[in-house]
């Protein structure tokens, strides 16, 4: 007998005869249902021993309803499918079955196969919306680009939100095509071959628009997270509250046929049962891949560096399929910027970036000094392809960066050279939204709140969160409030097809498709790599296994001359970040008659690398060489 696929049976559902309205309310001592048709007939539900209240009554999809509690207060559903008036206001029934899925025969991509691409629906076009999102995924799938991930789609207050404020989970943002649109994106990408990942935040609700407290004891008061108050997975009545957040998860699988979750910040998950809800998570996840015949994903956003994040059961681990690295990303960005604010004070030497490649956690277990003690522990065997690295996201860009991205931060040869060290990790490249073409406008933090006295906090709040990191004259402060804060924020796709701008798109596609074809920058296996490096100058080489090796010149104005050992077979010159097509001034490497060994002088690299011949390559000052087999 195959698993039982999961429906959602809470909230709103369409059944022969009418609707079915659940919801548990153990706080409340009378529940019922006004239907806005129908506003003077509540329809009373029964209660049930678990604290839970259900009836099925004469409704349909497209009807609006509220709950009203105890006969007082009207609020909208805990697990609405839908909220076209915004938090506040109604829920909607919604019929899910209804929808006619264009790609039935979808199965989803190993994990492997991912390369991620991070957007936010609300500035990723001028629309802002899932729709006008489906006019650019074949030039995603044109970059080499397999994975879209979506930043927090929940309903969130007002029309403007980054995200992380959304208080109804199940509820697509109305602003954005509400459910319909989203699974019509969904659809879409997985037409073009594209999985879809969607961010989930399991660690907080937003502030505004928050009604489960009135439902039930869904917060911990034992715990606390930077954001709000911590869900209450491990206390009294925690059974109903892991059964919110699991239906849930398997919601977006089920309703919207998402392939893979991200996690917010889950070390802001407070959990102390026996099994932590993490690896329930898991093993949900895993259950509804094997009923339904899809590879399903579940993605973590963690800065424990813990390996039981990822490592397997019988490890003591939560099983999950992967993390996002931040010591990747901080290393990368201390060494290309010379920032030092904040958390990047314990980063910044070459070292630090040969660590990332090759241990896969740079604090595994080092002293942190911006900690003030020790952080991490060893990733043990895991490959590195359970880690996701990125040069940039939303939270390096809105928060650490004062909303510059990386191109505003430093000279077009360092972001081309830093697209080199993405895509040759031993890991799951991510880019953020525009960074392929060095997009100039920035990613801001920003809200629409309507209460006044918390728009104020939040903008205070940001404010000071501003200057810890330095703020720079270049990057003033902008109210998260403002509209400007928004429409700042959003991508100006002409931007792509200009000079200066669509050279680096080319690269980002010529690295991906390179990685795409050669086994070697795509096995994830760390145990195969070797790093050597300088401080002094600085520079890096990764060998990965004798199938690639990447040499980094971090200087601005110095070559560096690098000893190469000898190689197991001949490797050559494939890609140079300076190329003359990529918007450098360096030689093309791919016509016709590319530069021979007789051709090469003192600042320029061998064409070839002989197989077990020791060779001493120069690198030219901020430049990148990608040697690659010779027979490919």
């Amino acid at each position: 007998m195959s698993p039982r696929r999961f429906r959602l049976e809470r909230g709103a559902t369409v059944v022969p005869g009418g609707v079915r309205f659940s919801v548990w309310a153990p706080r409340a001592r009378s529940v019922a249902v006004v239907l806005s048709r129908r506003p003077d007939h509540p329809v009373e539900l029964t209660a049930h021993p678990d604290g839970s209240f259900s009836v099925v009554t004469s409704a349909e999809a497209g009807d609006d309803y509220r709950y009203l509690l105890d006969g007082q207060r009207l609020l909208p559903d805990p697990v609405s499918r839908h909220q076209p008036e915004g938090v506040h206001g109604v829920s909607r029934v919604v019929d899910p079955r209804a929808y006619r899925w264009q790609s039935q025969g979808w199965r989803g991509l190993a994990l492997a196969d991912y390369v991620f691409y991070e957007l936010h629906v609300g500035t990723f076009t001028p629309e802002g919306s899932f729709d006008g999102a489906i006019a650019h995924l074949d030039a995603l799938v044109e970059l080499g680009i397999t994975a879209v991930e979506l930043m927090p789609v929940a309903a969130f207050p007002g029309a403007r939100n980054w995200g992380y404020d959304g208080v109804g989970l199940f509820a697509p943002h109305h602003d954005y095509g509400g459910p319909e649109g989203l699974r019509r994106l969904v659809d879409a990408c997985h037409q073009r071959g594209l999985a879809v990942v969607l961010d989930v935040v399991y660690n907080h609700l937003g502030p505004e628009g928050n009604y489960l407290g009135a439902y039930g004891p869904y917060f911990s008061p034992r715990y606390h997270t930077p954001w709000g108050d911590a869900l209450n997975y491990d206390g009294p009545d925690s059974d109903e509250v892991r059964r919110f957040v699991l239906d849930n998860a398997r919601t977006w699988i089920d309703e919207f046929q998402i392939d893979a979750l991200r996690l917010d910040a889950v070390h802001g998950i407070f959990d102390a049962s026996a099994w932590h809800l993490l690896a329930e998570l898991s093993a949900c996840v895993r259950a509804e891949a094997t009923a339904r015949g899809r590879k399903l994903h579940l993605i973590a956003e963690s800065d424990l560096n813990d390996v039981r994040v990822i490592a397997a059961p019988a490890r003591g681990g939560h099983d999950l399929d992967a993390q996002w690295s931040d010591d990747f990303h901080h290393a990368t960005h201390a060494v290309l910027t010379g920032d030092r604010a904040g958390y990047f004070g314990d980063f910044g030497k070459v070292e630090d970036l040969a660590a990332a490649y090759t241990r896969g956690f740079v604090h595994d277990g080092r002293p942190s000094a911006y900690r003030r003690r020790r952080h991490g522990a060893s990733l043990g065997d895991e490959p590195g392809s359970k880690l996701v690295v990125y040069l940039q996201n939303h939270d390096q860009i809105a928060n650490a960066s004062q909303g510059r991205r990386l191109g505003a931060r430093v000279p077009p040869a360092v972001e081309r050279l830093a697209a080199f060290l993405l895509v040759c990790a031993p890991n799951l490249p991510m880019l953020f939204m525009g960074q392929e073409w060095s997009a100039s406008s920035p990613f801001l933090y920003f809200t629409s709140h309507g209460d006044a006295a918390l728009a104020a906090a939040v903008t205070e709040g940001r404010r000071r969160e501003h200057e810890v990191f330095g703020a720079a004259a270049d990057a003033p402060f902008v109210a998260p409030q403002s509209l400007a804060a928004l429409e700042r924020s959003r991508l100006d796709w002409s931007e792509r097809e200009r000079p200066g701008h669509i050279e680096l798109v080319a690269l980002y596609r010529e690295l991906l498709a390179l990685r795409r074809r050669t086994p070697a920058l795509r096995d994830g296996r760390r145990d195969l790599i070797s790093a050597s490096f300088g401080e002094e100058p600085r520079w890096l080489q990764i060998d990965r296994g004798g199938g690639a090796l990447l040499l980094v010149n971090f200087e601005a104005d110095q070559p560096v001359q690098v000893t190469v050992a000898p190689p197991r077979q001949p490797l050559r010159l494939w890609a140079a970040s300076d190329e003359r097509r990529w918007g450098g001034q360096g030689p093309g490497l791919t016509g016709p008659t590319p530069p021979t060994a007789r051709e090469a002088s003192a600042t320029t690299p061998p064409h070839l690398l002989a197989a077990g011949v020791a060779t001493t390559v120069t690198c030219p000052a901020r430049v990148a060489l990608l040697y690659l087999p010779e027979s490919r």
